[in-house]
């Protein structure tokens, strides 16, 4: 027994009202809603009962381009000179000019994506690998058209081993199943290699694209930009003004081909080169600034 409990009854009386008494549930503290969860924020429209919540916020619909007139532009000519300065001492056929054009579009949806032979070639180191039934029709001309290996089992061993001797592949239609079956997707897929209709890499005439292959290239547009070999750095600037010329107009073609989905136009036009940095051009050949052509042939 307590010793509260022998206490009389008198002395109880006395302790008892000096107890402190329990407090009412009505005073018992309370946590608020933001304090019972931290850091839950909603942003709501409006006030009250009318409150409503918000709509997450997006980025630009189109990508956004810098001003133009803000930035130096460059005539063709001038921007060869400075370029071929930067690449003083290397190989002129191993080194390139490279085309970057920026176009205005929206962010999501179609992309431009072609191929395009050009006036004066430019990869013309390039071995292109040809699957077809082999001793076809087919193998003869793009064997006569410059491919450098033909065939089906021949070509899947050889990837399979590792030996991807070759720059660009094609396949004819033919070979389709054969293609599947190997399962070299995984192989020729990262790098670019796999034939497929959708790149215009399966083909039924063969041999008409190898040629085209190896004096062209193939182009994709990758977030608003397309980007390309152009030319050799021994190019003259005649050379050079002509496949710029086919190459904005190819451009443009693909653009208008794709107008009833997006609207696509050509906004910044960039020379650069394998090492050098980029020139924004004006358009024009040449200013008053401009060495003579004649002095600008060859490296």
């Amino acid at each position: 027994m307590s010793s509260y409990g022998v206490l009389p009854t008198a002395a109880r009386g006395i302790l008892s009202s000096c107890r402190a008494p329990l407090r009412d549930a009505s005073m018992a503290p309370t946590l608020s809603t933001f304090q019972q969860v931290r850091g839950l924020k909603v942003k709501t429209k409006g006030k009250g009962k009318n409150a409503q919540p918000g709509k997450k916020s997006r980025g630009p619909s189109e990508y956004v381009q810098k001003n133009l007139k803000d930035m130096p532009q460059w005539a063709l000519c001038d921007a060869m000179r400075f370029i071929r300065a930067t690449e003083v001492g290397r190989e002129p056929t191993l080194q390139k000019y490279e085309l970057h054009v920026r176009l205005r579009t929206k962010r999501d949806g179609p992309v431009i994506r072609n191929m395009l032979r050009f006036p004066h070639a430019v990869q013309t180191e390039s071995r292109i690998c040809v699957i077809c039934p082999p001793n076809s029709k087919a193998a003869k001309e793009a064997l006569a058209a410059g491919a450098v290996l033909v065939g089906e089992d021949e070509v899947f061993e050889a990837v399979k081993a590792g030996k991807i001797e070759f720059d660009r592949c094609l396949a004819h239609p033919d070979s389709v199943p054969a293609l599947n079956k190997a399962a070299l997707g995984r192989i020729l897929g990262p790098r670019g290699l796999m034939p497929s209709a959708k790149t215009g890499t399966v083909v039924e005439d063969v041999a008409s694209r190898v040629e085209m292959l190896r004096g062209g290239t193939v182009y994709r547009e990758r977030d608003a930009v397309i980007r390309l070999p152009i030319g050799q750095l021994g190019f003259s600037p005649e050379q050079l003004r002509d496949n710029l010329r086919v190459t904005l107009g190819q451009i443009r073609k693909d653009a208008s081909g794709l107008a009833d989905r997006v609207n696509k136009e050509i906004y910044e036009v960039v020379l650069s080169s394998t090492n050098g940095p980029g020139f924004s051009l004006n358009g024009e050949f040449s200013s008053e600034d401009s060495p003579d052509t004649s002095l600008m042939r060859g490296v």
